[in-house]
Order: structure tokens, then sequence, then C-alpha cells
């Protein structure tokens, strides 16, 4: 991660440890792009993107963005694919689909990259620097509580499912688990820090390996 070269750092996170708005916060501090669940879903969706419609883009020798916005108008303009027509894909397309997005967006230009099995995703790449922020039961039971306004056992229900979802999702395509510390460079504990205390943590840590710079 060298200032002079792109950079990926990729977070995963648990459900109510706040490591969503770290990675934000992150790449604002570090002038570069965030992309998470709703970047992704939403490139999927509005524009109709699945691993064989990106190598049709990449292959017409324009820019990413270009080509996106592009495809985009066809959409506007077709009177048989309105524009918030859902794309329906398997979990396995889904994954390529998300793959290719994020392996291309990298490409473009340094990102911050929050969940989206990241770490499995740029494995092997370049100036990439793997994270994972976690935190007590109790602290994110709380976080959960009041952020989505339910109450302790609802909170707990929601952490059980997403944590299942999410291990299942990973042990679908590779023989480990998100909690293998292995799988990082850093792994951050929030209980005792405050979203921009860990934003700090980070930035530290990347300036002491990698000397990149905040903006």
């Amino acid at each position: 991660m060298n200032k002079n070269e792109k950079f990926v750092i990729t977070i995963n996170r648990e459900v109510g440890s706040g490591g969503r708005t770290v990675g934000r916060k992150l790449a604002e501090k570090l002038c570069v792009k965030y992309c998470d669940k709703a970047v992704i879903d939403g490139l999927t969706q509005k524009f109709g993107l699945t691993p064989d419609r990106i190598e049709e883009i990449k292959a017409q020798k324009k820019s990413w963005w270009n080509d996106i916005n592009l495809y985009y108008q066809t959409l506007i303009n077709s009177a048989s694919q309105p524009m918030e027509a859902e794309v329906k894909l398997d979990t396995t397309t889904m994954f390529e689909t998300e793959k290719r997005i994020l392996q291309e967006l990298a490409t473009q230009s340094s990102c911050v990259v929050a969940g989206r099995t990241g770490f499995m995703v740029f494995r092997g790449w370049p100036n990439h620097l793997n994270i994972f922020i976690q935190a007590s039961m109790e602290h994110r039971i709380k976080r959960v509580m009041r952020r989505q306004d339910v109450s302790e056992q609802e909170a707990r229900s929601i952490i059980a499912k997403m944590d299942a979802t999410r291990e299942a999702y990973i042990k679908k395509y590779e023989d480990t688990s998100r909690y293998d510390t292995r799988n990082y460079q850093l792994v951050i504990s929030m209980d005792d820090l405050s979203e921009d205390d860990a934003v700090e943590v980070i930035i530290r840590f990347v300036i002491l390996i990698r000397h990149v710079d905040t903006c």
C-alpha cells in the first residue's frame, strides 16, 4: 500500500461491531472509494450486471464507469426492461459478480471494501490489507438494539442469524472461517474504542507498515 500505488483495504466485521461505519470513515480519511453491500447490490440490481456482462464491458476498451453509464442509459430507454427491474442471481453467480465488480473497482483506484468476502476476493492482491473488526456480544447487542430499535431478544436473534448466514456463505466457497484470525493482518476489538478511534488505529498501522498518507 505504497501511497504512489493503488491499494485495497478490506474490512470483515461482526454484526453490531460498527465495522461498516469504520470502513466508511476510513475511506473518507484516506480520500479513497468506499464499497459495501449497498454499492454492489445497487450496481447488480440497477445495471443488470452478471459476470458475462462485466466481461463484455471490460472488452469494450472504455472506462469502467463510462460503460456502466452507457448501459444504464439503455435500461432507461428500453421499454421491455424498466429501470428498476431486479436481477435475480443464484448465490454462485452473485459471488462471481461481486468478485468481478470489486476487482475491477480496485484496478481503477484505491478503495476500502466492507464485507463482501473481501479477504477471499483479494487474497494475493498487491497492496492489500485485511482487517477484522469484532466486539463482545454485549456490545453488539446494545448497538443493534439502538440502531434498529429492537428488543434485546430481537437483537440476539438478528445477530445469530447474520453470523450463521455469513459463515455459511464463506464456507460455501472456501474451507476457512471468517473468525480465523490467520485471514487478517489486523484484528480490532471495538469494546473500548469509538469508531473514530478504530479509524486512527488502522491509519497508524497502515502508515507504519506501508507509508500511506491521509488526505
